[in-house]
């Protein structure tokens, strides 16, 4: 693939992550801000005159509104481009898939690597939930993990093209299947857990919360693979493209 593809693609996978960013944004609004607003109402009713006098710095309105909608799009914006340059690589690496395929493959290897497998071993807390003495490990792990993921998701894929020949595309995808799942259990063995919610905090605001970001990077990924795959085709086979349109122009029903 050329350096004139590779740049097409990537502007392509950032426009892409742009509009993913904005489905998600409308998610986190409408499912995430009430379990953030139901922990710190908790967190204030439990720390009464430990902040008197103090001045907020950046208002809730502003931090659920332009805040949340800054954060979501530059992450979408971001991972777009890097999803982008995975597409580039895997493109014809990983079988026999066309453009819209592939992209469906990357969404889901980055949605499971990047996001669900971290997210079983450390799962997000609202806020009021975690040791402030502790925010520096647990944040260090969570990478750690999400590159431990990542890691053996690419050693499962060059693996499985591997044993292909040998065991055949069902057979070599079960054995790295089950190679990747006892690898991921033995790194939530071996690593560190926390159990930080505090007495009292309700149960169903940490589920809602959890829930709610789960919701949000389906719906970024989910999105992103549609129409980035939509983009990728028209890109590397406009002539089919083409021809579909005219099909679909030719067999439209007259009058």
């Amino acid at each position: 693939m050329n350096s004139t593809s590779v740049r097409a693609l990537l502007v392509r996978g950032m426009l892409a992550g742009l509009v993913a960013g904005v489905f998600a944004l409308a998610v986190a609004y409408f499912l995430g801000e009430g379990p953030v607003d139901a922990a710190i109402a908790f967190e204030e009713a439990h720390s009464e005159g430990h902040h008197e006098g103090g001045e907020e710095l950046v208002s809730r309105t502003v931090q659920s509104t332009a805040g949340l909608a800054t954060g979501v799009l530059v992450f979408g914006l971001a991972v777009g481009g890097i999803a982008g340059l995975a597409y580039c690589v895997a493109l014809g690496r990983i079988g026999r898939f066309g453009p819209r395929a592939t992209a469906a493959l990357v969404s889901a290897g980055a949605l499971l690597a990047a996001y669900v497998v971290p997210y079983l071993k450390y799962p997000p807390n609202p806020p009021a939930v975690g040791d402030p003495d502790t925010i520096g490990e647990r944040t260090t792990l969570y990478f750690l993990m999400i590159v431990l993921s990542v890691l053996l998701t690419v050693a499962a894929v060059l693996v499985g093209r591997r044993l292909a020949p040998r065991l055949g595309n069902w057979h070599a995808t079960v054995a790295v299947a089950a190679g990747f799942v006892v690898a991921v259990g033995l790194a939530f063995a071996f690593l560190p857990s926390f159990d930080e919610v505090p007495e009292g905090f309700p149960a169903s605001v940490v589920w809602e919360f959890r829930l709610a970001t789960l919701a949000i990077h389906a719906t970024l990924w989910t999105v992103f693979g549609l129409v980035f795959g939509e983009l990728a085709e028209r890109l590397l086979t406009p002539g089919r493209a083409g021809r579909r349109t005219s099909a679909e122009r030719t067999s439209a029903p007259v009058g």
